[in-house]
């Protein structure tokens, strides 16, 4: 599935700065600190090593988290506005803008909104695609999936937790499981939170199968709230639970997308295509 990234915008103006460049890398969020180290600050360092001579910023788009962390820690976390102010006031004139986010959906497109809306501030703001964004981006990540769970036996099943989304981008979920059966791994499953495919219709493919043990995982940047309650916690909702009371052996891996150097390299990738977008009058 091919989506459009969005375009560059590049001032008609003359540039009366001398050019300073940045680059914002926009997540979702988290409020679990152990798994924001080795995921969202993992990436934005190997940002900042792949292109030391950019100014490296944050912003996040989940208002209730970093509300949170505000409130119960203290730590104020910018939105986009915020960090787009932030980076004007410091001279920053040309701005490439990295989302983390896995899919193309509404979180991603308000956030091109809110970024666009600060443009008269800079020469150039250019945007680096979501993780899955092209043919290619699905395929290296197949490819690293199988390659982290390489020992997966014929008789385990791997149940990868998507978030979803109400966006039409949600189909992404549905695709991304069929490629893994196309390409020759039938016990490799995905589904979301939120939408499709859904927890029943996995236990209903997981069953077909006939697995003696589950592995689940999440299919999200951070091992964050979804994964350590809606997929490994003990309600009896949880995926955890659900497969359990079907009667699998089931084995949590909580670790985010952000953790694997691979992922890191991918977003390494769309920031270089960024860079080669073509101006837009």
């Amino acid at each position: 599935m091919q989506q459009l990234s969005a375009p560059a915008f590049v001032s008609s103006r003359p540039q009366s700065r001398q050019p300073r460049q940045a680059i914002l890398v926009v997540s979702f969020g988290t409020s679990y600190h152990e798994t924001r180290k080795k995921t969202i600050d993992a990436i934005e360092q190997a940002i900042g090593s792949a292109f030391p001579e950019h100014r490296i910023y944050r912003a996040w788009t989940s208002k209730m988290i970093m509300k949170k962390l505000l409130k119960r820690d203290g730590i104020k976390i910018f939105n986009v506005k915020e960090a787009m102010a932030q980076m004007a006031a410091d001279g920053i004139t040309d701005v490439i803008i990295q989302p983390t986010h896995v899919i193309n959906g509404i979180e991603n497109e308000l956030m091109i909104e809110d970024a666009l809306s600060c443009k008269d501030n800079f020469h150039s703001i250019r945007f680096g695609p979501p993780l899955l964004t092209s043919s290619e981006d699905n395929d290296a990540l197949i490819s690293i999936i199988h390659n982290a769970f390489s020992d997966l036996a014929d008789d385990e099943a791997l149940v990868l937790m998507g978030h979803g989304t109400t966006h039409y981008a949600n189909s992404i979920y549905a695709a991304m499981d069929y490629t893994f059966k196309d390409k020759g791994y039938p016990n490799i499953f995905l589904g979301t939170v939120e939408a499709y495919p859904s927890m029943e219709t996995l236990l209903r493919m997981v069953k077909e199968q006939h697995p003696k043990k589950i592995i689940l995982t999440p299919f999200m940047i951070v091992a964050g709230d979804h994964a350590a309650n809606d997929m490994a916690g003990d309600d009896p909702d949880s995926w955890k639970c659900q497969f359990i009371q079907a009667g699998f052996e089931v084995e949590c891996v909580l670790k985010g997308l952000g953790e694997y150097p691979e992922i890191h390299n991918l977003f390494i990738r769309h920031i270089k295509q960024a860079m080669q977008q073509e101006p837009t009058p």
